[in-house]
């Protein structure tokens, strides 16, 4: 590759179901790369498996990654130069790469049935060989192929590899060599005719131009293989860089046990799309200022391969959550209150109050999905203690002092909003000669039912004076005589 090649990265789905987040991590670090070098991000779907790509899945993972605001620059929705974008339309070109490599004498047919690769394949392991191919159709007589045919076996084609170490370069790992005896001959296509992974993408990167393949560190394995196919089709590889796996917290792979996995799970759950970028880019990779929290255009700006690790990278939902709370505290309140409104669903609320609830829990709230529960006391008709520290603090002889006084003081009052209240609350202090955490957590479970919460005051003056007065006498009755 030449340094004067434009930069051209690739993602590249299969759409058998919903974009997992460690793929969205890799569209991440494409897009980022793409963007840093001010190359082209190139979106190309991977629909070879007849009998789970399905459409919708590519819409759904095509509307995923727009929601991230990782825009390509050329797809299968936008066209492009390169095209057609989707593998499953790109068949006459695949076979003509197949043809490439039968003139060469570098494929050939194989006959073996999957339970005799098996078979062989656990013998080799019994004698403490490579379990990669034996080899058995490599050389194959034309009387055992015309057997092999006359039973109605249809061949896959395999690539013939040479004996030999295929090495290649790792822009985070470094150099990485491979035995070619541990890789054996490998599938191209299968008997349908259908191209197999290696040798598809190989042909899409090269016809595609792409520069930098950017990819998990799963991935790995594949990759002597598919330098093997660019220098058999006389083609130079591109630039490899294999990303860290992402594990959950018990260090094992990610996995449904540890949770939501696919980004459509996160944002019906309230994560900013910027936080969650902001979040899967710094999965193996730090800003050399060390802040954590950073825009597009900063991770664009600032992006280094010397800075990935190479060490697996942990998904911490705290650190998640804390770091979509400092965007969603970012926001423009009108912004925040547009965002939140469609998680209230059916509990609803009027019009003229809902701006005051959603300023009062904008900084009360990590993730949109927390409003509804947030909000429920603003729209509760009764106030139940949420556990038993609360039910504890009702029983306490200040609650029965503070909430008669809060009854006596708000009883001729005309008007309410946050001064009156806290006004309200410094007469009681004074009065009961109550202070700090023993008056207002009294208060707080009597008008709310839990010990934490958004601003008491502003909550009060959202609740209004009756509602007020009306859960502080409720507390009272329920806690005793009153």
């Amino acid at each position: 590759m030449t340094t004067e090649k434009k930069v051209r990265t690739r993602f590249a789905p299969s759409p058998t179901g919903h974009l997992h987040i460690g793929n969205a991590r890799t569209a991440v670090m494409n897009w980022i790369v793409a963007r840093h070098h001010g190359g082209e991000f190139i979106l190309r779907v991977e629909d070879t498996d007849r009998e789970r790509s399905t459409r919708e899945s590519e819409e759904s993972i095509l509307r995923d990654l727009a929601w991230l605001g990782l825009k390509w620059d050329e797809g299968p929705d936008r066209g492009g130069p390169h095209g057609p974008y989707r593998q499953s339309e790109r068949l006459d070109l695949y076979r003509d790469r197949m043809s490439d490599l039968a003139r060469s004498g570098r494929v050939y047919p194989c006959y073996c049935a999957p339970d005799e690769l098996e078979a062989r394949r656990q013998e080799r392991l019994a004698r403490g060989e490579s379990p990669a191919y034996d080899g058995h159709c490599r050389e194959l007589a034309d009387a055992k192929r015309r057997a092999y045919e006359s039973e109605g076996r249809v061949p896959a084609m395999r690539f013939r590899v040479e004996p030999g170490e295929t090495r290649f370069h790792d822009l985070i790992k470094g150099p990485i060599g491979f035995a070619n005896e541990t890789i054996g001959d490998f599938v191209l296509s299968r008997g349908d005719g259908m191209p197999m992974y290696n040798f598809a993408c190989v042909a899409d990167d090269h016809d595609m131009e792409i520069t930098h393949v950017i990819r998990g560190n799963d991935h790995v394995s594949n990759t002597p293989r598919q330098v093997l196919l660019y220098l058999a089709l006389g083609w130079t590889p591109p630039a490899f860089a294999h990303i860290p796996m992402i594990l959950g917290g018990d260090r094992e792979r990610l996995s449904k046990r540890h949770g939501a996995t696919s980004v459509d799970q996160y944002r019906a759950a309230g994560y900013l799309p910027e936080a969650l970028v902001n979040f899967l880019s710094l999965l193996s990779w730090s800003s050399e200022s060390g802040d954590e929290i950073l825009g597009m255009e900063r991770l664009v700006r600032e992006f280094d391969f010397g800075r990935v690790s190479e060490s697996p990278a942990v998904f911490n939902t705290e650190k998640l959550d804390w770091m979509n709370g400092q965007y969603l505290r970012a926001l423009d309140p009108g912004r925040f209150c547009e965002l939140a409104l469609p998680f209230f669903g059916a509990a609803g609320a009027p019009a003229a109050d809902i701006r005051k609830v959603t300023d009062l829990l904008q900084s009360a709230v990590d993730r949109l999905s927390q409003v509804p529960e947030k909000a429920a006391v603003f729209f509760a008709e009764t106030v139940v203690p949420e556990n038993a520290e609360a039910e504890a603090i009702l029983r306490s002889p200040e609650a029965r002092r503070i909430g008669e006084a809060f009854l006596g003081q708000t009883a001729p009052l005309v008007s309410w909003n946050s001064e009156l209240f806290l006004a309200v609350m410094k007469e009681i202090q004074k009065g009961t000669g109550i202070k700090g955490k023993n008056l207002w957590m009294p208060i707080r479970v009597m008008l709310t039912g839990q010990v934490h919460g958004p601003e008491l005051p502003k909550t009060a003056e959202i609740l209004g004076r009756e509602k007020c007065r009306r859960f502080v006498r409720e507390s009272l009755e329920r806690s005793g005589d009153g």
